[in-house]
């Protein structure tokens, strides 16, 4: 009985993992395709379609134009969050529940009613469709993950080493500069790979908030308009790519945080 439930869980996980990863698998496995059709029998492998790609000036511009926003848009929430969750942690505030909750409050929603209110909002504001507009949506969605992941990870100990500091006679910037800081630098880089991640291949504000320069989940949309080929699973297996390089990144700051 013992080796039938066994079995069965095996052939359970393997099912789990089969369904979650075998678009991946398939994805980058046509994406070597060396005929101009990502169907079987499979005639690779060729990095014949990577190579289109990269000569893709639409391609590379809108790779670069991502990789921007989704660096400074993480940078900007990651700092927010900081001093945000600093704040909240270190003075007493009225109404400080009520406000976290507000704070949070984009986690609950959909991109597409977030993007749709900024879209509106800049509209009246009179601000154009830019990269600039898609970056601050990115911030919008990715200050609530950083402010709740570095929030998590102040602790008592930290209070103490900042009194200590004080007591030598730090100004309160290099206590926040000098001492915060290095001390939640793992949920700090935790918090900018995993926005970094989100933004990379985040598609709906982009693609409300965009015009002419557009970020590269956008223009892979404009590619499946004309049809699937081996140069658009190229394009998907670089941006699965990268956003494994950065969940690395996420996984490796976590595993190094030592506990107090």
């Amino acid at each position: 009985m013992r080796a039938l439930v066994r079995i069965a869980s095996w052939l359970y996980a393997l099912a789990v993992y089969g369904f979650i990863f075998l678009p991946v698998v398939v994805l980058v496995l046509f994406s070597l395709q060396a005929t101009s059709f990502p169907i079987p029998p499979f005639t690779g492998p060729s990095l014949r379609w990577y190579d289109a790609v990269l000569a893709d000036t639409r391609l590379t511009s809108a790779l670069v134009n991502s990789l921007l926003v989704a660096a400074l848009s993480s940078a900007v929430a990651v700092t927010l969050g900081f001093l945000s969750a600093w704040g909240f942690a270190r003075f007493t505030l009225l109404g400080s529940a009520l406000l976290r909750g507000l704070i949070t409050l984009p986690l609950t929603v959909s991109y597409l009613i977030i993007g749709m209110g900024l879209l509106v909002l800049f509209n009246w504001a009179g601000v154009p469709k830019s990269l600039l507009a898609a970056g601050i949506g990115h911030v919008v969605i990715n200050l609530p993950l950083c402010f709740a992941i570095i929030y998590s990870q102040m602790g008592d100990h930290q209070i103490n080493i900042e009194r200590a500091a004080r007591d030598l006679g730090a100004p309160e910037w290099k206590v926040l500069l000098l001492v915060t800081v290095p001390v939640m630098a793992p949920a700090i880089f935790a918090g900018f790979f995993l926005s970094m991640t989100f933004s990379w291949d985040e598609f709906v504000i982009s693609f409300l908030l965009t015009r002419f320069d557009t970020t590269l989940p956008v223009e892979i949309w404009n590619l499946l308009r004309s049809g699937l080929n081996p140069k658009t699973n190229a394009v998907g297996s670089l941006v699965f790519a990268v956003s494994i390089v950065l969940v690395v990144f996420f996984e490796l700051m976590l595993l190094r945080r030592k506990p107090a």
